[in-house]
């Protein structure tokens, strides 16, 4: 998919009061960022925010962070945050292969993937946000009991996921192929992909991984 560049972007997502310019900094320490010790859950590759600002609604106990790591992207995320406000919820414009510099280990309660690119060709594997090299990097940063929650439309990706996850050391605690149509719909987020894939008929999968 092309990202259309928005010019000036990178200046104002860093210079934004919503975003962690450095979060490196803050290793061990985002406590400090949020003023409490609540659990911190993260979406990786968070869009424009529609999930995870629902999230941190529905949930002030919990404290969130979005990571995005296309500027163009996250400066629509910004513009709603800075109407909602939301005091548990900050962004970062990083990698998702920089977590374990990031964070340290047991510092996250949960990850979200939403809708992340499948990278359908066998030689771009390791790209994928499900692939082991990525499940190691999330198993340094989460909990012990932490989880992983991935959902997506590409049945593909999505079979690939169900082999790889395993092969990683982790266990698939539980996964459907017609999410929308199990009793988690009701609880169910939906993203701005979601929303679209579904009303064209697509099926939404999902799993929950831990280790």
């Amino acid at each position: 998919m092309r990202l259309r560049h928005i010019p000036g972007s990178e200046d104002a997502v860093f210079a934004s009061p919503y975003v962690l310019a450095s979060p490196e900094q803050h290793r061990g320490r985002f406590g400090a960022v949020f003023g409490n010790e609540n659990p911190i859950e993260i979406e990786i590759g968070m869009g424009k925010g529609k999930f995870i600002m629902e999230q941190a609604r529905r949930h002030p106990e919990v404290n969130f962070l979005g990571i995005e790591r296309y500027p163009s992207v996250l400066l629509r995320a910004i513009k709603k945050q800075e109407q909602s406000r939301l005091p548990n919820l900050y962004f970062m414009c990083v990698d998702a292969k920089l977590l374990p510099e990031i964070f340290a280990q047991g510092e996250i309660s949960r990850i979200y993937l939403n809708f992340s690119d499948p990278w359908p060709k066998d030689r771009h594997a390791k790209r994928r946000l499900t692939s082991p090299g990525f499940m190691e990097a999330y198993g340094s940063v989460l909990k012990k009991e932490g989880t992983v929650e991935f959902k997506t439309d590409n049945q593909g990706l999505f079979a690939y996921s169900l082999a790889s996850i395993p092969e990683a050391g982790w266990r698939i605690q539980w996964y459907t192929k017609d999410l929308h149509h199990t009793d988690a719909a009701g609880d169910n987020v939906m993203t701005e992909y979601e929303e679209k894939f579904s009303s064209m008929g697509n099926p939404i999968c999902k799993l929950i991984a831990g280790r």
